[in-house]
């Protein structure tokens, strides 16, 4: 690879321009798939597989209509007072003409929602009303039948009485032989009394039974009209107008689902509710519709990069020297932004993606480029010939930037393992966008110092390099003595070292994931403004409201479906930190019930987790009513918990590569434990930085965190791979340097100095230009852009300071030989990996550097 890296090098400064147009055309390309393939991105993220879409796949198949994403917009007075008439209606004229926008299905105007709840309960009122006037007439009517029934009964017992005396006066008139003809007739006329009293006793069951099956009816009116009652109740903290008057929110609802919704559709809305401006009222929009793709350069960016400029000045000490990283990593910063955004046509591309590619494009791409100007740099203060010094430096210095880049790229790629595709994707995309940076660095950085010639170096420089190059061959190779550390200085170096990190890593043990909500953007964004708002006139809760389905037994009527909704929302309100539960929605087949619960603080809070927790454990309710739980918090929860179940194998994956990459190279297994376990202390100590400032809010003002919450649930992994890499960039320029030494002759703890003193300049300006460009990113005001470039800044610090510039050496030292112990079965076995070229050297002793 060496000597292929010096013949690459050699060509590309021989044929400069050639190398300069053919990037330039490879630009070009990129920017024609761009304009081509460019499609949009998602401000959504998602893991399939998850409870909640099981959720949503559920909807889709019986409620499709509440499937689409869905957003807020917020109207609230200026003044705090109630909105005027004039007001409402300028803000139900926008409600009636939105839902002719792109992706929109319905828009609900929040003040006819409100007049239709309070008729609902004006209803309630009416109905109990009528009930009771009609069980007052009910119970009248069984007075006048029971009165009826008391007069026919007296009748019945007269007549009973005058049948007896006929009777008995008939059968005394026979026995004295006496005519009873008369006595018949009275009889007869007894008999049609009896007939008409038969008759009145039976119009009197008929009565009767009308009454008791009105009574009937009544009673199943009453118990529907107080399940009715019941209903209203549990949503009786669900308003769309706060008490006050003074706020209203108007719920967009969308045809297609959350990360199918194109950003133009939410644009479309925002532009559509501020066209025209309401005197008076402050219009905000939830982060649902808001949340749109961050700028992937900004302000904050462009500092980073001036001040790694600065670096490259001080290091360099030619202006010339120090623009040419500049240009070559923003050259493949272009060229990886835009062939990733050409796929996003292709892809479901988050937008973030291209993000973490112009991070790592940036930073990786100065550092390569700047690992073999240094080189060159080196040799031609040593006197050595421009051409030939191209090609030593690429071979040597571009040979270990294409095994470094390698670690980074597959570490980036390993992220596919964890089964989720949008993770997967931004692995994909930094990895293309460090592979076009190794590219760039071994190609058109040669052909740039080519063209520069001997103007690489200052004036001064130049006439140094011109004095050694007329100088004898022994007098270049001398140098300043080095001197081992003590070993009281080591042993301190290591326990402080490691005592330090350890303590910074303490809050990572209470890190909790999540995703940023609206309490989370920036103070003057729509999306914070809506959240504070809706906050402070309808509670923590409505910014986050769960969405529960209900799978109900098949064959039930409608007075069992009611009772089956009743017994659910019962449940729903009976749990802890629930504010109010309302049924939104049942099935036509009535197989599915859905309803909303708003719990009682927002999104991210902890006892909204723990409720998702507790209605997803709870057991089928009265045997056979399964619930399921969606909404955007739980939804939220579901990625956290799933990215968290990964983080462990993705980093025993990453550790387990690092570590047998570096018994290859370092030829050792202590050297390689020692790096793996330096990269695992400085790993936790920024995830406990990272919890310290986001979740905790310490220094929450200077990096502008006024709203702490969860970390980004996918940073951990994402600092796993990125810090990976770049931790072996720099453990490969320490520890080879050293290695080298030993195996050339020098005792194990001075190969440590002399291995360290010849990499610490450019690793130390390779740290400060990552930390540069890094940290210009927590400008953002995009939380999740800000928490990024804070996390990797900060694991850059540690891990090349602290770790590999104190801890690293200072145990090899205490290690002695033992450090490149290795059996002997496994050094035969181990391919010869010549990652600092020393062979190359070796061929060209003449111009080789010291």
């Amino acid at each position: 690879m060496a000597e292929l890296l010096h013949r690459l090098g050699t060509f590309a400064a021989r044929r400069a321009w050639a190398v300069v147009i053919a990037w330039i055309a490879l630009l070009a390309l990129a920017g024609g798939g761009f304009a081509l393939g460019f499609k949009g991105l998602s401000s959504s993220f998602d893991i399939p597989g998850t409870a909640s879409g099981e959720v949503i796949a559920e909807l889709e198949d019986t409620l499709p209509e509440f499937s689409g994403a869905s957003g807020t917009v917020v109207f609230a007075a200026d003044d705090g007072e109630a909105l005027t008439d004039a007001q409402r209606e300028e803000i139900a004229a926008l409600v009636a003409t939105a839902g002719d926008l792109p992706d929109v299905s319905d828009v609900i105007d929040p003040f006819d929602a409100e007049q239709e709840l309070a008729d609902q309960r004006a209803e309630v009122e009416s109905g109990r009303a009528q009930l009771d006037d009609a069980r007052a007439q009910t119970d009248a009517g069984r007075q006048q039948l029971e009165a009826g029934r008391a007069q026919l009964t007296d009748a019945q017992a007269q007549l009973d009485a005058g049948r007896a005396q006929l009777e008995a006066g008939r059968a005394q008139a026979q026995a004295q032989g006496l005519p009873t003809a008369q006595l018949d007739a009275q009889l007869a006329q007894l008999d049609a009394q009896q007939a008409q009293l038969d008759a009145g006793l039976a119009e009197l069951d008929a009565q009767q039974a009308q009454l008791e099956e009105g009574e009937a009816t009544l009673a199943e009116q009453e118990a529907q009209l107080e399940r009715g009652a019941e209903l209203l109740s549990y949503a009786d903290g669900i308003r769309v107008v706060s008490e006050d008057g003074a706020t209203a929110l108007v719920s967009v609802s969308f045809t297609e689902p959350r990360l199918e919704l194109p950003e133009s559709s939410k644009q479309a809305v925002m532009d559509h509710f501020t066209a025209e401006p309401i005197d008076g009222v402050e219009v905000s929009f939830s982060t649902d519709i808001s949340q749109g793709v961050p700028e992937i350069l900004g302000v904050g960016e462009a500092v980073g990069v001036a001040i790694a400029g600065i670096v490259l000045v001080v290091v360099l000490g030619s202006l010339l020297a120090a623009s040419f990283p500049i240009v070559t990593a923003l050259t493949g910063v272009a060229i990886g932004a835009l062939a990733t955004l050409s796929f996003s046509g292709v892809v479901q591309m988050a937008s973030v993606t291209p993000i973490l590619g112009v991070m790592l494009g940036l930073a990786v791409g100065i550092d390569y480029s700047l690992f073999i100007l240094y080189r060159h740099r080196r040799q031609l203060l040593q006197g050595a010939d421009v051409g030939e010094s191209i090609g030593l430096a690429n071979g040597t210095a571009g040979n270990a930037v294409v095994f470094a880049g390698t670690t980074v790229i597959v570490a980036l790629l390993a992220l596919n393992i964890t089964g989720i595709p949008f993770l997967g994707l931004m692995g994909t995309a930094g990895a293309a966008s460090v592979a076009i940076a190794v590219l760039i660095a071994v190609t058109l950085t040669p052909a740039l110092l080519g063209l520069a010639g001997t103007r690489v170096l200052g004036r001064r420089a130049r006439a140094r390099a011109a004095a050694h190059a007329d100088a004898p061959q022994e007098s270049r190779a001398r140098g300043r003595a080095v001197t081992p550390m003590s070993t009281l200085r080591a042993v301190v170096t290591a326990v402080v070292a490691v005592v330090a990190l350890l303590v910074v890593a303490i809050p990572a043990l209470s890190m909790r994931l999540g995703l940023p909500d609206g309490g989370s953007e920036a103070e003057d964004s729509p999306a914070y403004r809506a959240y504070t708002a809706t906050e402070e006139a309808f509670g923590e809760g409505l910014n986050g409201p769960l969405l529960v389905t209900a799978s109900l037994p098949a064959g039930l009527d409608e007075d069992a479906v009611q009772n089956a909704q009743l017994t659910v929302a019962r449940e729903l309100a009976a749990q802890e930190d629930v504010d109010a539960v309302a049924p939104v929605a049942i099935a036509e087949d009535s197989s599915l019930a859905v309803f909303q619960v708003v719990p009682a603080e927002g999104p991210n809070s902890v006892s909204t987790e723990r409720l998702v927790r507790d209605l997803r454990e709870l057991p089928p309710i009265d045997g056979d009513i399964v619930l399921g739980v969606a909404g955007q918090a739980a939804i939220n929860i579901d990625i956290s918990e799933g990215l968290a179940d990964v983080l462990p194998l993705y980093l025993v994956v990453v550790v387990g590569l690092s570590f047998l990459i570096m018994v290859m190279v370092f030829r050792s297994l202590l050297v390689p434990l020692l790096a793996t376990g330096g990269f695992v202390l400085s790993l936790f100590a920024t995830y406990g930085a990272v919890t310290a400032v986001f979740q905790w809010g310490w220094l929450g003002a200077l990096f502008g965190i006024h709203d702490p919450g969860p970390i980004l649930s996918f940073l951990p992994v994402i600092l796993v791979g990125i810090l990976f890499g770049l931790a072996m960039d720099y453990q490969l320029f320490l520890a080879t340097g050293m290695r080298e030494a030993y195996v050339h002759g020098a005792p194990a703890r001075l190969a440590v100095a002399q291995g360290f003193r010849a990499g610490r300049t450019v690793v130390i300006a390779a740290a400060l230009i990552m930390i540069s460009v890094f940290g210009g990113f927590i400008t953002s005001e995009s939380v999740i852009i800000k928490s990024m470039g804070f996390g990797l800044a900060f694991g850059v610090l540690l891990d090349a300071i602290v770790v590999r510039m104190l801890l690293v050496p200072a145990v090899t030292h205490l290690l002695g030989r033992s450090a490149w112990w290795l059996p002997r079965w496994l050094d035969r076995i181990l391919p010869n990996v010549d990652v600092e070229g020393a062979a190359l050297e070796r061929r060209h002793p003449h111009h080789a550097a010291v």
